[in-house]
C-alpha cells in the first residue's frame, strides 16, 4: 500500500477535528463565553475550580479527617478572627456594588438583561459578579477549619452541597452571563453574609458574651428569606421576557427550592421546639446544659468545656419523652 494513501485528505483530518472533543470544549468554553470575562483568571477553563473543588471534598471526607485522627484540634482563633473579618468587609464590599452599581440605579427588578459591552458601568458589574465568585471559592475554607478543629459532625451534607453548589453557579455566571437579572441573589445573599459573619467575628473574639448574640437563630431565618425573595425574583422570567434567558429557571428555581427546605429542617433541629425543655447558660469558660423532662423533674446536668476558639459551637444534652438521653449538636454553621 502507498504510504500517501494511507493518510488522510487534509479536508478529512478537519472534518474529524471539527466533530472532536477539543472542537466541542472550544465552543461551550470559548464560544459560547463572555468575550470580556473568558481570559480571566479561573474563568477561561472550568479545569481550575473543579479542581479546587475535588482537592476540597478529599481533604474534608478523606484526609483531613484522618490526618485529624490522633492529633488535637488546632487553636486557631486568631484565624477565625481575621477570617471573618475579611469574609464581613469583602461582603460589605459586593453589597455596596451591587446597589451602587446596578440595584440603585440602572437596573429593573422585574427583569433586567446582560450588559455585553465595554461600557464602565457594565464592566464594573462583571467585575463584581467575578469578585463574588473568588468570594465563594474562599469559602470552602469555612469546611477546612471544621476539620481542622475536629468538628466534623458540623460537616453536614447542607454545608458541603452549599459550599460545593455555588461556586459552580458563581462561575457560571461570569463565564456566561456576568450580569443582569441573575445577580440579585448575589445581592441578597451579601447582605446576608454581613450578618453571619459579624455573628461569627464575635462569638470567637469575645465568647464570654455570646449568650448576649440572641441574633444567631434569625440567620438562618434570614438564609431561609433569601431564597424565597430569589424564588419570585426568578419567576418572573416566566412572564416578563427581556433578554435575560428563560431556561435558566429550570436550573436556578429546583435548586432554590431544595436550598430552602434543607435550611428548614436545619432550623427545625437546631431551633424548634419539641417535647424537652432545655435551659443553656454560657460563660467564659463553660457551657452548662440543664435538661427537664415535661414534669419538671431534672433528668441531668452536663458541663461542657468551652475554649472560646470555636464560632457557634455548643454540645446540648436533650431528653427524649421516654426519658432517654441522646446527644445533638446544635451548633452547626451554615451559610
Amino acid at each position: 500500500m502507498n504510504i500517501t494513501e494511507a493518510v488522510p485528505p487534509i479536508d478529512k483530518m478537519a472534518n474529524i477535528y471539527d466533530n472532536s472533543f477539543v472542537r466541542i470544549w472550544h465552543f461551550l468554553f470559548y464560544e459560547l463565553s463572555d468575550p470580556r470575562t473568558r481570559d480571566w483568571f479561573m474563568i477561561s477553563s472550568p479545569v481550575p475550580g473543579l479542581s479546587i473543588l475535588i482537592g476540597y471534598h478529599y481533604f474534608i471526607r478523606s484526609w483531613g479527617p484522618k490526618y485529624m485522627e490522633h492529633r488535637k484540634p488546632f487553636q486557631i482563633k486568631n484565624i477565625l478572627v481575621i477570617y471573618n473579618f475579611m469574609q464581613v468587609l469583602l461582603s460589605i464590599w459586593m453589597f455596596w456594588e451591587a446597589l451602587d452599581g446596578a440595584w440603585l440605579r440602572n437596573y429593573s427588578f422585574k427583569c433586567e438583561p446582560v450588559d455585553f459591552s465595554n461600557k464602565p458601568e457594565a464592566l464594573r458589574i462583571a467585575r463584581g459578579v467575578y469578585i463574588y465568585f473568588l468570594a465563594k471559592m474562599s469559602e470552602l475554607l469555612d469546611t477546612v477549619f471544621f476539620v481542622l478543629r475536629k468538628k466534623q459532625r458540623q460537616v453536614t451534607f447542607l454545608h458541603v452541597y452549599h459550599h460545593t453548589v455555588m461556586p459552580m453557579i458563581a462561575w457560571g455566571a461570569v463565564k456566561y452571563y456576568p450580569g443582569g437579572h441573575g445577580t440579585f441573589i448575589g445581592l441578597i445573599n451579601s447582605f446576608v453574609h454581613i450578618i453571619m459573619y459579624t455573628y461569627y467575628l464575635l462569638a470567637v473574639l469575645l465568647p464570654q458574651y455570646q449568650k448576649y448574640l440572641w441574633w444567631k437563630r434569625y440567620i438562618t431565618t434570614l438564609q431561609m428569606g433569601q431564597f424565597c425573595l430569589a424564588f419570585l425574583h426568578n419567576c418572573q422570567l416566566l412572564i416578563y421576557d427581556c433578554g435575560y434567558p428563560r431556561w435558566s429557571v429550570f436550573f436556578t428555581l429546583p435548586n432554590i427550592i431544595f436550598f430552602y427546605f434543607l435550611f428548614s429542617d436545619f432550623y427545625k433541629m437546631a431551633y424548634g421546639d419539641g417535647h424537652e425543655k432545655k435551659i443553656s447558660v454560657t460563660t467564659a469558660t463553660t457551657t452548662t446544659t440543664t435538661t427537664t423532662l415535661t414534669n419538671g423533674k431534672i433528668e441531668s446536668n452536663d458541663t461542657k468545656k468551652f475554649n472560646g476558639n470555636v464560632n457557634d459551637y455548643e454540645d446540648t444534652l436533650n431528653v427524649s419523652s421516654n426519658g432517654k438521653i441522646k446527644n445533638l449538636d446544635k451548633g452547626e454553621k451554615e451559610n
